[in-house]
């Protein structure tokens, strides 16, 4: 935490001139001091509706009392207090609660609170209120659309790629805290997820699987639009002839959940049968996944295939990547509706992927797909392709129709263009999906003015990640 533990509360600030005016001898004016008995009886409320399921329908309430907070600069500095991290260590020590068997210490309410802190930052973001408040990603992202919603009346649109809940407990198995700093903070994953899906006045989900885990999570049919993603067919080109030596290529941030050991070990099963086979993965790992990168490395040494595995780094035409390899793979064990898949197919490529969120619903009949988590699967797919040039070429023609009939930009970009306008209240003309004969006209009509005035109407916020070129993966 930013304060000492034991440190005073704020003093608050010297009484006004006459006539509410600033302090004398100029300047601004300080920010109110917090009203402590209120905001601690606010937190105590939050915090209890993440540790007690019985406490859930408090979270809404509480959440929007630490947003007034935050609009008025006050949040940070209040959860950054002895009194916050009292509040918290008497709660989870409750013997009717899950936490208190785990023993929680000071150490683990000091660092939950710090995390807490860090988390609700977003809602002091103002958006203007001529905007559509466009959040690209579930949990924190709709923090800033939540608290425009409600305070300026701000239309709040969610749009999901991954299931952001499932991969925060993913992530959280191997994390660092100790399980009751876990259990809070899932809980308040949880906990904002479900807000979103239940305040969000649109959600767009970029597949059909997407759509099932929100309306699991809560959210109505009725709000629920799928949106694809989608690739430009112009910057992603066919690409052309093969590569002379046996390639598989891969593309995306070096990350656990893509998964990148099932592999690295189905590439060494596959080059028993094809000794000369590479693999070339091209990406880098975000900071601190370094240690991820590293243990890779390692792993291919110790199954004796690292002569074959190339790292190339960061590559500025993704393209290329694709380009790279006679098959593209994707290991991943959870996907949103991945641009790595749909921009291989883009290029003509055919892919063996993991049977993860949309991937099924993007390949359709062109590439292969497996379970997760089997490096024997994905090493039999692969061989099975590299085995049959006829089928492989076959594949990967019939890749790129499908992404211009069905993924493309101009698609995506119209949809969202048709979704600001009817939550701004000006509905304009109805949108229509454009004929796939349209996609000769590509670039001319990415030059047209409206694509400049769409890029207008939303505010979008999401979850920071790891390009591998000029794209976010």
């Amino acid at each position: 935490m930013g304060g000492a533990p034991g440190a005073p509360p704020p003093a608050p600030p010297p009484p006004a001139g006459r006539g509410g005016g600033p302090p004398p001898g100029g300047g601004r004016p300080r920010r109110r001091a917090p009203d402590r008995s209120r905001f601690l009886d606010t937190l105590e409320r939050f915090l209890l509706s993440l540790l007690s399921p019985e406490a859930h329908a408090d979270f809404g309430p509480a959440l929007d009392a630490l947003a007034d907070e935050a609009r008025g600069g006050r949040l940070s500095a209040a959860l950054r207090t002895e009194a916050a991290v009292r509040t918290l260590m008497r709660l989870w020590t409750r013997q009717s609660l899950p936490t208190a068997a785990a023993g929680p210490t000071v150490h683990d309410a000091l660092t939950a609170v710090d995390l807490l802190e860090h988390a609700l930052r977003p809602l002091a973001v103002r958006i203007p209120g001529d905007s559509v408040a466009h959040a690209v990603s579930s949990g924190l992202a709709t923090l800033p659309a939540l608290a425009a919603q409600r305070l300026d009346g701000v239309p709040f649109l969610l749009t999901e790629h991954g299931i952001y809940l499932r991969e925060r407990y993913l992530g959280y198995r191997t994390g660092a805290p100790r399980w009751p700093v876990k259990a809070l903070m899932l809980g308040f994953y949880r906990e904002l997820n479900t807000l979103g899906y239940e305040r969000a006045d649109l959600i767009t989900p970029c597949n059909r699987y997407n759509r099932r885990w929100e309306e699991r999570g809560g959210a109505l049919p009725g709000k629920i639009r799928t949106v694809y993603n989608g690739v430009d067919p112009y910057a992603f080109p066919h690409a052309g002839a093969e590569p002379a030596v046996p390639t598989l290529s891969w593309a995306g941030r070096i990350d656990p959940i893509k998964d990148l050991e099932t592999l690295i070990r189905a590439f060494a099963l596959a080059r028993e049968e094809v000794p000369e086979l590479r693999l070339r993965l091209f990406g880098a790992a975000p900071a601190g996944c370094e240690w991820y990168a590293t243990g890779l490395e390692k792993l291919a040494a110790e199954l004796g295939v690292a002569d074959g595995v190339f790292w190339e780094g960061r590559i500025g035409d993704v393209a290329r990547a694709y380009a790279a390899g006679h098959v593209v793979m994707l290991s991943s064990i959870s996907e949103g509706f991945p641009f790595s898949i749909i921009e291989a197919m883009s290029c003509g490529r055919t892919t063996v992927s993991t049977d993860v969120g949309g991937v099924r619903e993007a390949v359709g009949d062109t590439g292969l797909v497996v379970p997760p988590r089997e490096p024997e699967a994905l090493a039999a797919a692969a061989l099975e392709l590299l085995r049959d040039d006829a089928r492989r070429a076959e594949l990967g023609r019939r890749a790129r129709q499908r992404v211009v009939d069905l993924f493309t930009l101009r698609r995506s970009v119209d949809a969202f263009r048709q979704i600001y306008r009817e939550l701004a209240g000006t509905p304009g003309e109805v949108y229509e999906p454009p004929a796939a004969e349209t996609v000769a006209d590509w670039t001319l009509e990415l030059r047209d003015p409206w694509y400049q005035e769409h890029t207008a109407w939303g505010h979008h916020w999401s979850e920071p990640s790891e390009p591998v070129g000029g794209g976010v993966r």
